[in-house]
């Protein structure tokens, strides 16, 4: 079931263009939800992960403002990988009284988490301004069944990542529009000895690597399940996916740690000239181009929609992967009401505005009038990254909203990882996964 995000994007785009509604006060001057002392003292412990969007240096920055402005309430952070992230709250969810108050919850786990009954219904406590000024597709990632169980925080897809000077050392102008036309170009960097492995992929075996194949096979022309939410990823478009993939690798145009790289890994490697295209997330691009103690290649970092397959080629422009994500209320917090306004302060327009330089905010608000001009100066990449988050976010792919998909995900997570490994072919890891997840749906 494929999901592009239209309903937002249309609204951003329509205040993008029209910018008709006036802008607050800059963010420094405004005071955020959750400000004042609370009556009794609380401590509240958050998790999140410690990669993408804000950095754990800004979280404890948020931290400290939040604790200035309410002083009886003590915040403590706990920062984990990604990848960990998810069975940290489970296994803490588990404790009397839970291991947090405060949990950072991926669009892909909500449905899990809900029916857990690990997250609380905050639906009485959202304000008329948050359910009116922040993206409808915002509120889609934490809501389920009408309820919402969070605050929207983070929307997010993957970009394809490019090389310019590379790009021209090869004899191109512009980055590729179709795969195809990508390998092409990465034959050309290879064959001029510009590097030895022109493209290089965050496939480890871990969530990245599905983000990747999402943005992959339904760039394809396939999706996850059919109508009878049936799994589908098996069939033709997939496996020829998976094949092309491993056949990236085969022909040295793929950088062979590719299967064991996350996304900083592959950060990384762009960072030192040694790639020329990569996908990832939005934070990229700024430490890409202005960190000038993490990159070697500082100005030199383009960012454009992902490329499609030529079978799609006039009827898709683009397919990525939708990485947006909430911060929720566990259910069984004893200190509900402070961690809530920690919840409200962070993800709070100001805030969201301050802290832009990783991560584009929620808030539609955000993008119109002063405001605009204010978030596209926030970080030195705005004027390059929000027109790319305009243009890329709505072809941003929802994996599925299936209660197992955690353990659905680790069974994809294998396939992909035997197949590019030549454990088994593309058609035989696949079926295997499928195969899981229609046992995961009996149960």
């Amino acid at each position: 079931m494929r999901t592009l995000h239209k309903i937002g994007l249309w609204i951003l785009v329509l205040v993008l263009a029209a910018g008709l509604v006036s802008c607050q006060s800059q963010p420094a001057a405004t005071t955020a939800p959750g400000a004042g002392a609370g009556t009794q003292p609380a401590t509240i412990r958050v998790i999140t992960m410690d990669q993408a969007a804000m950095s754990t240096a800004q979280f404890d920055e948020v931290a400290k403002e939040f604790e200035a402005a309410n002083p009886n309430i003590t915040v403590e952070m706990t920062y984990v990988p990604y990848e960990q992230v998810h069975d940290k709250i489970v296994t803490g969810m588990a404790a009397s009284p839970p291991a947090y108050d405060v949990v950072m919850v991926d669009v892909i786990w909500y449905d899990e988490f809900v029916k857990a009954g690990y997250l609380a219904d905050v639906t009485d406590r959202i304000t008329a301004d948050e359910k009116q000024n922040i993206f409808p597709t915002a509120w889609n990632v934490v809501t389920r069944n009408g309820k919402a169980y969070g605050m929207p925080w983070l929307l997010d897809t993957k970009y394809l990542y490019y090389n310019t000077d590379l790009l021209k050392q090869a004899g191109f102008d512009n980055p590729p529009a179709t795969w195809e036309e990508l390998i092409t170009q990465a034959k050309a960097i290879k064959d001029k000895g510009l590097v030895e492995y022109p493209i290089v992929w965050s496939w480890a075996q871990a969530e990245a690597a599905v983000c990747d194949f999402t943005a992959l096979l339904y760039g394809n022309g396939g999706e996850f399940l059919d109508s009878n939410n049936q799994p589908v990823f098996n069939n033709d478009k997939g496996v020829q996916v998976l094949a092309w993939m491993k056949q990236t690798l085969d022909d040295g145009l793929s950088n062979p740690a590719s299967p064991s790289d996350l996304e900083n890994n592959v950060l990384d490697v762009m960072n030192q000239g040694k790639a020329a295209f990569s996908l990832n997330w939005l934070f990229a691009y700024d430490v890409s181009n202005f960190a000038a103690d993490q990159s070697q290649v500082m100005g030199k970092i383009g960012i454009t929609t992902i490329p499609v397959f030529d079978s799609m080629k006039g009827s898709l422009k683009s397919a990525s992967v939708d990485g947006s994500t909430g911060f929720s209320l566990t259910a069984t917090s004893q200190s509900a009401d402070a961690a809530w306004k920690y919840i409200e302060f962070l993800t709070s327009e100001p805030t969201q505005m301050k802290y832009s330089s990783n991560m584009l905010p929620v808030w539609s608000t955000a993008y119109q009038g002063d405001n605009l001009t204010t978030l596209q100066n926030a970080s030195k990449g705005g004027k390059a990254t929000v027109p790319a988050f305009e243009e890329q976010f709505k072809y941003a792919v929802l994996r599925p909203n299936i209660s197992y998909y955690a353990e659905g995900s680790v069974a994809l997570q294998l396939a992909l990882q035997q197949a590019l490994t030549g454990q088994n072919t593309p058609k035989e890891a696949l079926d295997a996964a499928a195969a899981k997840w229609t046992e995961l749906a009996s149960k």
